[in-house]
């Protein structure tokens, strides 16, 4: 792509999550001239059932708090295209106020847009980890989901299976208790990592099982689920009879793109990031799921992309205002 790309954006900002739509504000009210570009306005978050820990909401759905956020974004009259980065690549010139970054998309319809971006915030957080049972792949979408929210509902009086020990496996619990006959929830470890709010909950409601020390080895069915056979028996029987599967093992981080522009990651593929939000590479911002950071929550990911449009704003004010910037290295 060349310098003279019509294209050409201050910031584009890959994921449209709590992170990545924080970051758009905030370039937004700086008067850059920003894009988001993410497959599904909201990300994970959309799945989560009730999130409880978001300041200013004591309870609200997820899919509900993305679409304050969209609406914010709306506000601000942010441009979204809903498509999927396939290839980014450096540019590099000798004027700094050029174009740095190349970026090709694609939408629904296999489609391929190109942009370019003087800064980037990758935001792209994480996808749903598959469980690795035998048949698991095979029953996707015939009982095995990773989505309670989504699914939930068509699970009716019916017992149903719940697979992690996070907060997300919490959750669906709760929510699939609703509709369920009964939820079991197999736990790995001998313990669950979910918030003492969310274990007391399913402790005490009636229609829930707590197995700990186990696994699902192999998910049961032709057509539809069946049943799980599980790493050690319960009531006698290793294997466990339930018509839905509920995947809540946790996520892969989605770094991938950052990879090939040179950004460092660590050996779990997350971005490595300084205290300003800031990569390796230079220009090359990181927030949310995707960044190296301990906490992962949805306020933890508005307040790091939030720091990424400040930085990318401060880079490119120190640019414009013709103040020396050594691009013949990244740092």
């Amino acid at each position: 792509m060349s310098k003279d790309a019509q294209e050409t954006y201050d910031t584009i900002i890959i994921g449209a999550g709590s992170a990545g739509m924080s970051a758009a504000i905030y370039a937004a009210r700086f008067n850059l001239k920003v894009l988001v570009i993410g497959k599904v306005v909201g990300g994970l978050l959309n799945d989560s059932h009730n999130v409880e820990n978001y300041p200013g909401f004591a309870s609200i759905p997820g899919l509900d708090l993305m679409m304050r956020f969209k609406e914010h974004c709306d506000h601000l009259k942010i441009p979204f295209k809903e498509e999927i980065v396939v290839d980014i690549a450096k540019q590099e010139y000798d004027d700094p106020k050029w174009a740095r970054f190349a970026l090709t998309t694609e939408d629904g319809d296999g489609k391929h847009y190109s942009y370019a971006a003087r800064t980037v915030i990758f935001a792209m957080g994480g996808k749903h980890r598959k469980l690795g049972a035998k048949d698991e792949e095979r029953l996707a979408g015939k009982g095995v989901s990773y989505c309670a929210t989504c699914d939930a509902a068509f699970y009716k009086d019916v017992p149903v299976a719940v697979v992690g020990g996070g907060d997300s496996a919490a959750q669906a619990g709760e929510l699939l208790a609703q509709f369920a006959s009964k939820v079991y929830i197999l736990v790995r470890k001998e313990k669950m990592r979910a918030e003492p709010i969310n274990i007391r909950r399913l402790e005490h409601n009636p229609k829930v099982t707590i197995l700990y020390g186990t696994n699902a080895l192999e998910v049961l069915g032709d057509k539809a689920v069946t049943g799980l056979r599980l790493s050690k028996p319960y009531d006698g029987n290793d294997i466990l009879a339930v018509e839905g599967v509920f995947v809540e093992v946790g996520h892969d981080i989605q770094s991938d793109l950052a990879v090939r522009i040179g950004v460092v990651v660590n050996g779990r593929k997350e971005i490595l990031i300084d205290g300003d939000s800031r990569t390796n590479v230079r220009g090359a911002f990181a927030a949310g799921d995707v960044a190296n950071r301990t906490y992962k929550q949805a306020i933890t990911g508005a307040a790091e992309g939030v720091v990424a449009a400040f930085s990318a704003y401060a880079l490119l004010k120190r640019i414009d205002s013709g103040e020396s910037v050594d691009i013949s290295y990244d740092s």
